[in-house]
This record gives structure tokens, sequence and C-alpha cells, in this order.
């Protein structure tokens, strides 16, 4: 462009020099308007019935909920099934998505499709069929039950429904992330004599920890409120096997709807403060790497 011509679209247009341009797809005020609409409707509104309707509990009647022995026993069972679910479901996610991003092999397309069957499959039907599978005469559980391991109507039952049903929110969440990342790193690394543990471990994992943690963090979450697959297979034994989403259930049906409300919401607490250390976290080893960028 010549210096007449700058100067001419200068003088007629000052703001269009240095304005940011126009979106190629027009209507941001209508999809933000949607959005917040779907939201409020879906998430918020929800979200503040349940807040009003426990706030409708008094402090003696919280006090007697939150320190019955059985309802204590249940979000005991609920946290540490959780808890290792999680973290058994970030190891084998971790490897699932390895292999998924890193290999060609035969029925690797029918297997990155089977990760997604949890959300597809009814989640009572998925604790029906765990639940005759690792039952005493099911197909694996027969084999287990001599060597005295009880899956079905057991706590390992819980863990393995809460497995089954998060999974695949860590191996999506790892898998993108590796796929990201270059190869020309690595063969950088092994060009300078780096064996294959210091490679991933100085190179492939500090770019997918951030994301290992999250995907820990949301199957943590989603395991907090199973009902379906857990209550078929955990046998509902209190103090044992009780989960805490069958205690608001068992609250709902005694139309308790007050206290069902009041622990449904502390768990609604849980999984957000979670959420947001989660996030926190990732920021946090997110920022070196920001610094270190020119």
């Amino acid at each position: 462009m010549s210096l007449s011509r700058f100067g001419s679209r200068l003088f007629s247009n000052p703001k269009g020099i240095f304005s940011r341009p126009k979106p190629v797809l027009p209507g941001l005020t209508l999809s933000l308007g949607l959005s917040v609409v779907y939201l409020s409707l879906i998430v918020l509104l929800p979200a503040i019935m349940l807040v009003l309707k426990a706030a409708e509990i008094t402090w003696n009647e919280l006090l007697f909920y939150f320190t019955d022995p059985r309802l204590i026993a249940s979000f005991k069972v609920t946290f540490l099934a959780a808890a290792l679910a999680s973290i058994i479901d970030g190891i084998v996610g971790l490897l699932l998505a390895w292999i998924l991003v890193r290999y060609e092999f035969r029925g690797r397309k029918f297997i990155d499709t089977l990760i997604d069957l949890p959300f597809a499959l009814p989640t009572a039907v998925a604790g029906l069929t765990l639940s005759a599978l690792f039952a005493a005469n099911g197909w694996i559980g027969q084999w287990l039950a001599p060597l005295g391991i009880t899956i079905s109507y057991s706590f390992y039952g819980i863990i393995l429904a809460m497995m089954f049903t998060s999974l695949p929110f860590v191996v999506r969440t790892i898998q993108p992330v590796l796929e990201d990342i270059s190869p020309e790193y690595e063969e950088a690394a092994a060009s300078l004599g780096a064996n294959r543990a210091q490679i991933f471990y100085r190179i492939v994992w500090p770019h997918i920890f951030p994301a290992f943690l999250l995907g820990i963090g949301l199957a943590f979450v989603r395991s907090l409120g199973e009902f379906g697959a857990v209550i078929f297979i955990a046998g509902n034994m209190p103090y044992s096997t009780e989960v805490v989403s069958l205690m608001v259930f068992t609250y709902i049906g005694e139309y308790n709807y007050v206290a069902a409300s009041a622990v449904a919401l502390s768990i609604l607490i849980v999984s957000l403060v979670f959420l947001l250390l989660i996030q926190l976290l990732q920021k946090y080893y997110q920022l070196p790497k920001s610094r270190s960028m020119p």
C-alpha cells in the first residue's frame, strides 16, 4: 500500500485502521443470550431451587441429620470409594490414552469407541450388568469366589461401578493433550542421550499433568454423585455399602425433601470446591510455562 493511499484511508476512516476486525460469524449477542438462558434454565435455576429448599432446614434438624451415624458412614463410603476409583481411573486412563495416541493396531478405533460406552449406556443397565458379571455365580465372579474375593454387593463393587462410569472423563481429557505434543521434542531428547523414562518424565509428563489432574478431578466429582450403577452392585447395606446418593433417595422416599436437599447441597458444594481447586492447580502448573515463553 502506498503512502498516499494509506493517508487517505487513515483520514477517511481513522478508526478503521486500529479497530478490531469484525468476526467472520456474526451473532455474538444472540449466541451469548441463548447460552445464558440455557445455562440458567438447565444449571443455575435447579441449583438455586436446591439452595432455597435446603435453606428451609433448621439448625437443630441440620445437626440431627449430619450427626446421624448412618449418614456419616455413607459419606465415608462415598468419598473413599470415589477417591480410590479416581486414582485407578487415572492410571488406567493414562495408559489407554497413551496406547490410543501412540500406537496403530487392529481394533484401535473399536477400543476408542468403546471408551465412550459409559456415556451412552444407562447407569442402571451398567449396574445390573456388572452385578451379574461379578456375582458369585457370574462369568467373572465364579473364578473370584474360590479365592475369597467378593465384588458384587460389597465395597469393591462400589469402586468398580464408579470406575466404569468415570473412566471416559480421564481418557478424553488426556487424549487430546497427548495428540498435541510434537514428537520432535522427544526425538531431540533421544538424540541427546535421554532414555524413555527420562523423556516421559521430563517432556511428556509436564505437558499432560494438568490434563491428568483435571481428568482425575472430573472422575472424582462424577463418582460422588453416582447412583444408578452403584445401587445395583453395592448391596446397599447401612454402615457398609450405602452411598450418599442412596441416602438422598431414601429421604425423598420418606417425603423429607428438606433433608434430601441439604445432603445433596453438601455434595454439590464439595464438588464445586474440588473443581475450583483443580482449576487453581492447573493455573499454578501452567504459570512456569507462560513465564518461560518469549
